[in-house]
């Protein structure tokens, strides 16, 4: 069951701006990697589902949070469709984010009042997702669609509230882009989480990455 509410966690995406988004088979680096974010000032973070047995790391995770980092909303991404939406709410997530919008994802969610950030790629799918009750969207991928679709979708539809993954990275130039364009959150992978910083447990690396990232989103914002 969720910790936080829909609004506390819609709420704190909002103000942070910054979603990291991580997997890894390995429960003690998966911690690792979620305190240094948190001692980074991270409060929303994006585990995703993509391995075998993703579920036990995930529920192990959102224990070792509620009990260790307090503040800390943890939720799941890669989520495809509504079984698995399910089987991650029953284990705690407090949010859940898709590559994709399936509408039937959109109802396990909401029966929850968990939010439900479906990846959209076209003004459609976001409009959509948005009758659908999904308060966030994720604009997926990023890298592919550019500032100027996040601009584009919001000039007629501007209540939308847009979270871009794909292609973001912590530096000052790439994020001024995307929140001049008027995203209200950025989910950071790869650029967050170097492998050979993994691989080598610099766990400050992370955390100052982390700090450097959310600086730059508050002044640009």
């Amino acid at each position: 069951m969720a910790k936080y509410s829909k609004l506390q966690t819609l709420q704190t995406i909002k103000e942070t701006g910054m979603v990291p988004v991580f997997y890894n088979a390995d429960l003690e680096t998966s911690k690792k990697v979620l305190k240094a974010c948190y001692d980074g000032g991270v409060r929303a973070f994006e585990f995703t589902n993509r391995g075998d047995f993703a579920q036990e790391v995930f529920g192990e995770l959102v224990k070792y949070a509620n009990k260790e980092l307090p503040g800390m909303i943890v939720g799941i991404g890669s989520v495809v469709d509504p079984g698995t939406a399910a089987l991650y709410i029953q284990l705690g997530a407090n949010f859940v984010v898709g590559p994709l919008f399936n509408p039937a994802v959109a109802p396990v969610c909401n029966r929850r009042l968990i939010p439900y950030a479906p990846g959209c790629g076209s003004v459609s799918e976001v409009g959509a997702a948005q009758e659908a009750g999904c308060d966030l969207c994720k604009v997926f991928p990023g890298d592919v669609l550019g500032p100027a679709f996040v601009k584009g979708l919001r000039a007629p539809m501007p209540w939308s509230q847009i979270m871009v993954t794909g292609g973001v990275k912590p530096n000052r130039e790439n994020l001024e882009g995307w929140f001049k364009a008027g995203v209200t959150a950025v989910g950071m992978g790869s650029n967050l989480f170097p492998k050979e910083v993994i691989a080598a447990g610099e766990w400050s690396k992370i955390t100052a990455l982390c700090k450097e990232a959310l600086a730059i989103i508050q002044e640009v914002k």
